[in-house]
């Protein structure tokens, strides 16, 4: 595929578009992503403390950042929680087998 015939689909941040090179099937995942960038940078902006868009863009950045991590944390601390839950059910098992 040459770059002239790449697939692109139009996004808009704080009111201006953008055109983004993107396969078809990953077109609407990139929208959803460009929505939730336009409001967590909208809400930048209407605190008026930021000034100029690669600010914003990089405030926003910043936030969506620190909530994936806090989301993967707290994914990774429900599992280990799974996973000790699991080994107690296990042994709990066990010891029911062996007394039956």
């Amino acid at each position: 595929m040459t770059d002239d015939s790449r697939s692109t689909t139009e996004i808009t941040l704080l009111g201006r578009s953008y055109v983004i090179a993107c396969p078809p099937e990953e077109q609407e995942q990139l929208k959803r992503a460009a929505r939730y960038l336009d409001r967590a940078m909208h809400g930048i902006h209407a605190r008026g403390k930021v000034l100029g868009a690669e600010k914003i863009a990089i405030m926003a950045a910043l936030n969506i950042t620190h909530e994936l991590l806090q989301t993967l944390e707290e994914r990774k601390d429900s599992e280990a929680s799974l996973a000790r839950l699991s080994e107690r059910l296990d042994q709990a098992l066990a010891g029911t087998s062996r007394q039956g």
